[in-house]
């Protein structure tokens, strides 16, 4: 089986993000078995996109070639993995594809290489849009003869699949790009509510950043159709977002790198997850701005 060609699939996790990733999987022609621990999910997914419906994780690897991970923390994934290796058949591939920890994971995958099972980690980005049509670009860390053969799969997910290096190299990379991205959100809504506490309209000054250097992934994709918007509703929580600023965070104390930006980001955004409540998506990261701004931005002419 190592060296075989994937056709099944046991896709463990099927949330905002999973679901449209496992509809793609199938679209692209791999039997595709699915479970989740929200009961029920797992068949509603089979009713309206197709597959199997597994009733545990346990019961969704058995004959499957890969199993694809995308769960909110290594934890889960521990949990995941506890459970299922012990069914696993020599020569499975595990693709993790959560942002999880790089530490974790590069444990979890010498656990699994004694059970001659390869894993490799391939976190996304780009969103549930993006993962809808079949468009995410997938950092992926592993051995090479691993990753070969999860590009297929990869690929029926991905228009871009960066290979970073070993295992845990890929959830590195999205923990820094994850740091990079709200870095940029952060100080974009700072900017628009200096701006509109001068007499600027928000959303003029985002038209006018996305002409100019001030541009970014916020300014393009985020900020009018969600923050100026007020529907705050990516598909992409504000809790995980913290979680992953964490990572990047520990990646750094395990290089030894100096972070004070990074560490004050991480702070704001766990405060943001205290002030806001659980369930709140990544982009109400702004109402925190404006609380301590005083002012709610607004997408209407800036008054007087």
């Amino acid at each position: 089986m190592s060296g075989a060609a994937i056709r099944s699939v046991a896709f463990i996790g099927i949330g905002n993000m999973g679901w449209p990733m496992a509809a793609n999987l199938l679209r692209a022609g791999f039997s595709v078995t699915v479970c989740d621990a929200v009961a029920g999910r797992a068949e509603a997914f089979v009713a309206a996109q197709g597959g199997v419906a597994a009733s545990n994780a346990a019961a969704a690897v058995a004959g499957a070639e890969a199993v694809v991970t995308i769960l909110p923390t290594s934890a889960e994934v521990e949990a995941v993995l506890a459970e299922i290796a012990p069914v696993l058949a020599p020569g499975t591939l595990l693709i993790e594809m959560s942002s999880g920890s790089p530490l974790v994971t590069r444990r979890l995958a010498e656990e699994l290489a004694a059970r001659q099972v390869a894993m490799v980690d391939a976190p996304v980005s780009g969103g549930v849009p993006r993962a809808r049509t079949g468009e995410l670009a997938i950092m992926a860390g592993g051995e090479q003869a691993a990753l070969d053969r999860a590009e297929p799969v990869l690929k029926a997910m991905s228009t871009t699949i960066h290979r970073v290096g070993t295992v845990g190299a890929g959830q590195a990379m999205k923990a820094l790009n994850n740091l990079v991205s709200a870095g940029g959100f952060l100080i974009g809504i700072e900017a628009l509510l200096i701006g509109q506490r001068f007499g600027l309209d928000p959303a003029l000054m985002v038209d006018v950043l996305n002409a100019s250097t001030g541009m970014n992934n916020a300014t393009q994709k985020k900020f009018g159709p969600y923050v100026l918007s007020r529907a705050f509703d990516s598909g992409f929580g504000l809790d995980l977002m913290a979680k992953d600023l964490g990572i990047a965070l520990e990646v750094g104390r395990g290089t030894g790198t100096v972070t004070p930006f990074a560490a004050l980001l991480r702070e704001m955004a766990s405060s943001a997850v205290n002030l806001l409540g659980p369930g709140q998506d990544h982009t109400a990261f702004a109402r925190l701005s404006e609380a301590l701004a005083g002012t709610e931005l607004w997408p209407g002419p800036a008054a007087g």
